[in-house]
């Protein structure tokens, strides 16, 4: 299987998506201020979408291989441990000192999302 790796990244990330959301949902409810809960929602959501947009741009790859693929998904990668895992630590300890990791992480996805459309204009037309 090409990018086994990948797979299991995504696979896990999406296993802790459920599980974060899940535990915000009956765990959390009531324990945390609104903001704080609002930002381990914040993290669940964001990781969610990047998540489902590695699996996409994995099961494109199946089919197409484009140099910037794999940087797009690292820099996804990456973002998500900063960015969703700065304010599920934010929210779960109270160090809201942790928020200045967040905006990295924004970043990072931002990075992913312009990597990804470098890829795309570098690729040659096809059909």
């Amino acid at each position: 299987m090409q990018d086994r790796r990948w797979w299991l990244a995504a696979a896990l990330s999406g296993a802790l998506v459920v599980i974060a959301g899940a535990f915000a949902a009956h765990a959390l409810e009531g324990q945390l201020t609104p903001r704080l809960a609002a930002a381990f929602e914040t993290g669940v959501r964001y990781q969610a979408w990047h998540t489902l947009a590695l699996l996409a741009v994995l099961a494109w790859r199946s089919s197409v291989r484009l140099p910037g693929q794999r940087l797009a998904m690292g820099l996804w990668a990456a973002g998500i441990a900063l960015f969703s895992g700065s304010l599920y630590a934010m929210a779960l300890s109270g160090v809201t000192r942790l928020g200045v990791i967040t905006p990295i992480g924004g970043t990072l996805m931002i990075g992913g999302w312009l990597a990804l459309a470098a890829a795309i204009l570098r690729a040659p037309p096809r059909g």
